[in-house]
């Protein structure tokens, strides 16, 4: 669970009035349980997770290794490496498998709030709370805590999660009384720790605890071997997605992909394939790889070429908003229709509206706003 990412997450773990309270935002989910397990269904086949490069197959080794073993994981590796995925499947592979999966992204909650996140708080421990609430770590008794860019974690909180670790034991804020959580912690983090450590940021106890076992992944430049069967599963995924057929790249398009070096990794990959599907220009694309070398990333800003993860990202959302647009206008401007229709929550598409830049009231339109064309 990330926090306010998912509302829906969120309000699970809130208590019975604090839902009702709340019941503005949507239907409530019912079975915890059930709302935060992980389908293997959902998950990229293992070829594509690990491919064919040694790295990888050796992470795939250790997560087998792992199977029947709940020690604390550090999964290590640049921003878009696939972290999450390989936590989650390193959960659907492990005894706790119907149980519980549950995701904290450290970095997207201030610090003063991440504790009562974590450990739940009691009726009266401070002004707001009015009634008990479980955190997450009570959510995910018996089951997987998946702690992302846990170096962004306060040194106080690390002291209680230090704790939590070794015996099981933590406090709701505001109680006395002690509660025991039997879960499995997998930590994730795009920092150095070591280093980290010696800044004295980061407790090295705690780090010493979390990387009983330290995955670390490869970045995608380092795996070209295996990006033509990862574009094979974004084209498949996402052309479901976009309910639109899937291009076949040409051969040397495919070339030039795995010439690039790919900064933003499988991220990166992943936003580009969304934009050949959608708007059809994979062979554009190719053409501008090969006017940037992938040796040298920098000469392209130099003559003025912009670079191709910022190329990327302005042209997605370019692309979602002539989809929510097109969707809007079929719709005769109903928001609602709209975004049952794009299979998105109404706050979700009204957040979305004001991203790409397209006017909540209807008006007369050849096309998209100002920049998005």
């Amino acid at each position: 669970m990330e926090i306010f990412v998912c509302q829906e997450s969120w309000l699970s773990a809130c208590t019975l009035p604090e839902r009702q309270n709340f019941a503005w935002l949507g239907t409530m989910t019912t079975d915890l349980n059930h709302s935060f397990q992980v389908d293997p269904a959902d998950l990229p086949d293992e070829s594509v997770i690990f491919g064919c490069t040694p790295a990888m197959r050796e992470i795939q080794g250790e997560i087998e290794r792992l199977r029947s073993s709940d020690l604390p994981v550090l999964i290590e590796g640049e921003s878009g490496t696939g972290k999450e995925v390989i936590a989650r499947f390193l959960h659907a592979r492990s005894s706790r498998r119907n149980e519980p999966f549950v995701k904290l992204n450290c970095a997207a909650i201030p610090s003063n709030l991440l504790e009562s996140e974590l450990f739940g708080r009691q009726k009266g421990a401070f002004a707001a709370a009015e009634m008990d609430r479980p955190g997450l770590v009570e959510i995910a008794d018996r089951g997987t805590l998946f702690l992302d860019e846990i170096g962004d974690m306060d040194w106080n909180l690390q002291r209680k999660l230090l704790q939590l670790l070794q015996d099981g034991r933590y406090l709701r804020i505001g109680a006395s009384d002690q509660r025991v959580a039997r879960i499995r912690v997998i930590c994730a983090t795009n920092f150095d720790l070591r280093r980290a450590v010696e800044r004295g940021d980061f407790r090295e106890d705690l780090f010493h605890r979390i990387q009983a076992v330290c995955l670390r992944l490869p970045v995608l430049r380092n795996r070209k071997d295996d990006i033509p069967q990862l574009c094979e599963y974004f084209l498949q995924k996402l052309s479901r997605q976009f309910n639109r057929p899937a291009p076949k790249l040409n051969p040397a398009t495919m070339q030039s992909l795995q010439q690039w070096n790919w900064p933003g990794n499988l991220r990166e990959l992943e936003n580009w394939i969304a934009r050949a599907i959608v708007l059809g220009e994979e062979v554009t694309m190719g053409a501008e790889f090969r006017r940037e070398p992938a040796s040298n990333p920098a000469a392209g800003r130099q003559r003025g070429i912009e670079p191709l993860n910022q190329a990327s990202r302005r042209v997605t959302s370019a692309a979602a908003g002539a989809i929510i647009l097109k969707t809007l206008q079929a719709n005769h401007w109903n928001r609602r229709r709209t975004a049952r229709q794009l299979n998105m929550s109404y706050r979700s598409l009204l957040y979305k509206l004001r991203e790409v830049g397209v006017p909540l009231r209807r008006r007369v339109h050849r096309g998209l706003p100002p920049g998005h064309g």
